[in-house]
Order: C-alpha cells, then structure tokens, then sequence
C-alpha cells in the first residue's frame, strides 16, 4: 500500500479526518445521521486491536513520540467539534434572532 501523507502539501494542514471519513466504519455509522453506542464500542475495539498490533514494533523513542501524536490528535479533534458545535449553536441563535 502506497504511504498516505498525514499532512497537505503546504505541510500547515492535517489529512487524517479527511482520511477517516472515507473509511468503511465511518461511512457505516453515519449512514443514519446518527452514532450509536454499539458503533462507538466497535471503532473503540478496532482501535485497541490496532494499538495492541502496533504497539510492540516501536522501540522506547518511537512509543513516545507517537504516543505524544495520538494524544494531540485527540485533543485536536475534541477541540476542533467543540469549535463546530459553538459555531452551530452561534449560527443558531443568529437565526433565531432573525425570526
């Protein structure tokens, strides 16, 4: 498989979310507009078996750096849906204004 950048090509912007959402379980659970919890215990599971593989290849430098990764891009994503969320509420309240 050929090797996916995880950045565009100016280097400023990640490519992983537009990457995730290609992907089968994503596009199977939001089919329905909707998450459920048995969809977010199965990509947990997928997840864990994914870190549970990969995990023992890294050596001690390795690990912590893509631990340190995982973690901001964790914190990124969560950071980046409460920015969408404050800004639908926002949109939201303008539009309600308006009526």
């Amino acid at each position: 498989m050929a090797r996916k950048s995880w950045t565009d090509d100016s280097g400023e912007s990640t490519l992983i979310d537009d990457y995730a959402t290609k992907t089968g379980a994503y596009i199977d659970a939001m089919a329905d507009g909707k998450v459920d919890a048995s969809e977010v215990s199965a990509q947990e599971a997928k997840l864990v078996d994914l870190m549970k593989k990969i995990e023992p290849k890294l050596d001690d430098d390795q690990h912590a750096e893509i631990t340190e990764l995982l973690c901001e891009m964790t914190a990124f994503n969560a950071m980046q849906m409460l920015h969408m969320f404050d800004e639908a509420r926002t949109k939201q309240g303008i539009e309600r204004l308006r009526l």
